[in-house]
């Protein structure tokens, strides 16, 4: 059960129109952002993350797999079920997606990118120059390493939202895995 409310007629009134949004895009509002409802700053940084980075030069399959190696590496749950079926419709497929959950890919360049986004996470941003001359030489430059970082940055937000308030999964679950 969630430790915050997510009935999205008592969040905040300015909250209302991105819930709309939101249930466009979705088809209905998943748990989350009714969490994030409470507050209509947060709702409208997240999705205007989500967005942004949405249209980025990663794409889409990349940003899913960095969200799942994230989620698993952080236990949450929530966010390792959204980001695997996104990713599904993002073009992965179920293998790519569970390597990716244990931050591995057949892509040698997907591969350096979901290593450099999980040093970030384990490492708290510390990571050195040769963590970044080893993404740059994958075939990344500044505008894509600067993505990875944002990618990272969200993924961390809605994680810490999803464990922190005990978000119910609407997802199809996924199990974590365990790291090696």
């Amino acid at each position: 059960m969630s430790r915050i409310n997510l009935d999205t007629a008592l969040v905040p009134a300015a909250s209302q129109p991105i819930l709309g949004q939101i249930h466009g895009a979705f088809g209905g509002v998943p748990n989350m952002f009714k969490a994030v409802s409470n507050s209509p700053a947060a709702l409208q940084s997240m999705w205007a993350a989500f967005g942004a980075l949405g249209g980025g030069t990663l794409g889409a399959k990349l940003g899913e797999q960095i969200a799942v190696a994230i989620a698993n590496r952080n236990g949450c749950d929530y966010c390792l079920a959204a980001h695997t079926g996104l990713g599904r419709k993002a073009g992965a497929t179920a293998e790519e997606m569970s390597a990716a959950q244990a931050g591995q890919a057949a892509d040698p360049r997907t591969a350096t990118a979901l290593r450099f986004a999980l040093k970030v996470v384990s490492e708290r941003g510390a990571v050195t120059e040769a963590d970044v001359a080893a993404v740059r030489s994958a075939g990344f430059g500044d505008e894509q390493i600067v993505e990875i970082l944002a990618h990272v940055a969200l993924n961390l937000f809605t994680n810490y939202v999803n464990v922190a308030l005990d978000t119910p999964v609407d997802f199809p679950r996924v199990a974590l895995k365990k790291a090696a």
